[in-house]
C-alpha cells in the first residue's frame, strides 16, 4: 500500500515551468520597471526606446554603451546597479531553470525506461499485447478487469498515450511488434500468450511469423480483417484467428435470434462485477479427488464444466473426479479465479 503520493516526472516539469513562468513576470517588471526609471533619471528628452535600451543592457551586462547619460545622477547609477544585479539574477535563474528541465526530462525519460524495462522481465505468465488501436485497447481493458498482466507493443506514441492518461502502471514498448529485439524485449520466453492485433493483417502475419520462431509453445491469436487471410496467418503460427467483422456479425444476428442469451453476455462484460466465463488448469501436483469433496459453487465461483484431451463434461456430478490437467470452466470475478488458482496450488485449504 502507497503511504504516500509519489511526485511523477511530469508534476516535477510543471513545477519547473511554472517557476520559468514566474520568474519571466519579473523579468517584463523588471524592463518595465527599469524602462521608466531611466526615463526619470535621464537628462531631460531621453527617449522611451533609449531608457529600454539602456535597461536591457543593464540586465545582461554587456556593455554597449551608455545611451542615457547618467554621470550627473548619483541615485540614477544606483538605480542602474540596482538593475543589473536583478536583472542578471533573474536571467541566470531562468538559464538555469531551462537546463534543468531539459536535463531533467531527459534523465527521467531515461529512469523510466530503465524501471519499465526491469518490472518487465520480472513478469511471468504474462500477454503480449500487439497493436494499440481501438481493439487493442480494448483487449487491455478486458486484461485489466480480469486482472491479467500484459506488455503492450505499439509504434504509435498517441495511441499509447491516450491509454496512459487513464492507466498510467501501463507497461509498454515503443516500436513494431515484428521486430525480433522488441519481443525479446517484451520477455516473449516466459510470455502466456500474445495477441496480433494491429490493423494491417500483413503486419500480424509478421508478428505471428516472428513470434513462433522465437517461442514455438506460446499460444497467438491473431486479429484477420480478410477472412482469406486467415489460414495463412495459421499456417504462419496462429492458434487462433478472429476476425471482429465476422464475430461483429453474429453479434448481431445473435441480438435478434437469441436476445436473451446475447443480452446475458453484454450485461456480464458490462456489469461492474465484472464477472467473467474463466478457465483454471489443474495443476500437476494436484491430488485427484471427486468433486464433492472439493465443490462445485461458493462464493467466489461457480464451475459449469470440465475440458479434458478435447472432451466437454458439462455440469459434472458429485462423483467427478478432479484431475491433473483437466481444465475447469468457472464463473468468477479476477479474484474469484484467483482464490480457486491458490486452492489448486494448495496455497489455501479446500
Amino acid at each position: 500500500m502507497e503511504l504516500a503520493q509519489p511526485i511523477t516526472p511530469a508534476g516535477q516539469s510543471h513545477r519547473v515551468l511554472l517557476r520559468m513562468g514566474w520568474a519571466l513576470v519579473a523579468l517584463l517588471l523588471q524592463l518595465l520597471l527599469g524602462t521608466l526609471g531611466f526615463l526619470y533619471f535621464g537628462q531631460e528628452g531621453t527617449e522611451p526606446f533609449d531608457a529600454f535600451y539602456m535597461t536591457a543592457i543593464s540586465i545582461t551586462t554587456v556593455g554597449y554603451g551608455e545611451v542615457v547619460d547618467l554621470t550627473h545622477s548619483d541615485a540614477g547609477r544606483l538605480f542602474a546597479a540596482f538593475v543589473s544585479f536583478a536583472g542578471f539574477g533573474t536571467l541566470t535563474f531562468i538559464f538555469s531553470s531551462l537546463t534543468v528541465f531539459f536535463l531533467e526530462t531527459d534523465l527521467n525519460e531515461a529512469l523510466r525506461r530503465r524501471r519499465m524495462e526491469k518490472a518487465i522481465l520480472k513478469l511471468k505468465d504474462h500477454y503480449i499485447l500487439c497493436g494499440f488501436g481501438r481493439v487493442g485497447r480494448n483487449v487491455a481493458t478486458e486484461l485489466i478487469v480480469t486482472g491479467h498482466r500484459f506488455v503492450a507493443i505499439e509504434p504509435n506514441a498517441d495511441e499509447l498515450g491516450r491509454f496512459l492518461e487513464r492507466q498510467p502502471g501501463l507497461l509498454y514498448i515503443q516500436g513494431d511488434a515484428s521486430d525480433d529485439d522488441l519481443l525479446l524485449r517484451a520477455d516473449l520466453a516466459e510470455a502466456r500468450g500474445l495477441f496480433a492485433v494491429t490493423g494491417d493483417d500483413s503486419r500480424n502475419l509478421m508478428i505471428c511469423l516472428t513470434a513462433r520462431q522465437l517461442n514455438p509453445t506460446v499460444r497467438i491469436v491473431a486479429r484477420c480483417h480478410e477472412m482469406r487471410n486467415a489460414d495463412k496467418m495459421r499456417k504462419a503460427g496462429a492458434d487462433v484467428v478472429v476476425s471482429p467483422d465476422f464475430t461483429g456479425g453474429m453479434s448481431i444476428a445473435s441480438s435478434m435470434i437469441r436476445p436473451h442469451v446475447a443480452s446475458f453476455f453484454d450485461e456480464m462484460l458490462r456489469s461492474e462485477l465484472n464477472t467473467r466465463i474463466e478457465e483454471v488448469p489443474v495443476p500437476e501436483g494436484w491430488t485427484p479427488r471427486r468433486l464433492s469433496e472439493f465443490g462445485r459453487r461458493s462464493a467466489s465461483h461457480m464451475l459449469l464444466g470440465v475440458r479434458l484431451d478435447g472432451h466437454l463434461e458439462l455440469n459434472p456430478g458429485d462423483d467427478f473426479w478432479l484431475q491433473p490437467g483437466q481444465i475447469l470452466l468457472i464463473m468468477a470475478d479476477a479474484a474469484g479465479r484467483q482464490t480457486l488458482e491458490r486452492r489448486l496450488a494448495g496455497l489455501d485449504s479446500v
